[in-house]
């Protein structure tokens, strides 16, 4: 992890030589490729752009706007694909695992629980980018999606830079703490995930049994 953090900060370091304006780029690049493909290091990144701007080689503010107009287009890129495409797909294929009525119930759920999931959305590492996709899925509002994810990404990105740049000296430390909390966090999302699967294979053992039992009684 350390040693991913100096490539990054080396790497933007070089950048520099041919301007700050690259640095930029190179930090909306990273935001917006994170949400596409998850593993991506787009936290360490805006980390790493926090200390320079501490350093004074960056804008504390066209920071903070870069790594949000990155971030945001591509949540919004992800939410259009599953608005657009995922729905589709899934309702005609009706899988047992993800059926209509799960996508209908979805769609209810999110009414209720969406606001508070997306405006914590970024705090959830790994599942930020399904977050988004499942709201588009479920056809959740997507100006509803884009304010609330928005909030979210203000409220993440400000910690993380407002960190990154009063302790600059060390800010290797933050991301330390920072990458500890993402080894907790991963355990539990997948914890999460196993229990859902098992419920869901369970409930539909379930439904296979008595709809036999139906059947069964009809012919007798």
């Amino acid at each position: 992890m350390e040693q991913s953090l100096e490539l990054i900060n080396d790497f933007l370091q070089k950048l520099f030589a041919y301007g700050p304006v690259w640095i930029y780029l190179a930090l909306l690049t990273a935001s917006f490729i994170e949400n596409i493909f998850p593993p991506f290091p787009g936290d360490f990144f805006t980390i790493t752009g926090g200390a320079l701007a501490a350093a004074g080689w960056l804008n504390i503010f066209l920071v903070f706007v870069v790594v949000y107009i990155g971030g945001i287009g591509s949540t919004m890129l992800v939410y259009y694909l599953g608005h657009s495409r995922g729905r589709s797909f899934f309702m005609k294929r009706n899988y047992k695992i993800f059926s209509v009525d799960d996508i209908n119930r979805l769609e209810k759920w999110f009414l209720r629980k969406g606001p508070v999931l997306l405006i914590f959305s970024r705090f959830i590492v790994g599942a930020r980018a399904a977050i988004a996709l499942v709201c588009g899925i479920g056809h959740y509002n997507g100006w509803k999606t884009f304010s609330f994810s928005s909030i979210s990404f203000w409220m993440f990105n400000g910690i993380l830079l407002f960190s990154s740049y009063i302790f600059v000296i060390n800010f290797d430390v933050i991301a330390h703490y920072f990458h500890l909390y993402e080894k907790i966090a991963w355990p539990i999302i997948v914890a999460v995930i196993i229990i859902f699967a098992i419920l869901k294979i369970r409930k539909i053992r379930k439904s296979g049994k008595n709809g036999k039992r139906e059947k069964s009684g009809k012919e007798a």
